[in-house]
């Protein structure tokens, strides 16, 4: 799959949508608090990691790890 260069927001977006589906990751960590405060914790704690990833990584790099992830996921992988 070649895919056009796009932006760190764009992938940001793209990494939601397939991580998320249809919730922005907030509404996920709430969904998941509400049920075990311990495991809502830990969600904050993923989606914090997620969203420093997006930040500390080269835009190749992300562009890279999208590629693969939706490549994998039309593959039937995920």
């Amino acid at each position: 799959m070649i895919m056009a260069s796009i932006s760190r927001t764009e992938v940001k977006q793209l990494l939601e949508r397939l991580i998320f589906v249809d919730d922005r990751p907030q509404d996920w960590v709430e969904d998941v608090w509400g049920m075990s405060p311990t495991l809502g914790e830990t969600a904050a704690r993923l989606v914090d990691a997620f969203d420093a990833v997006i930040e500390c990584c080269s835009e190749e790099k992300l562009e890279n790890l999208l590629q693969s992830l939706y490549s994998d996921r039309l593959d039937g992988d995920i």
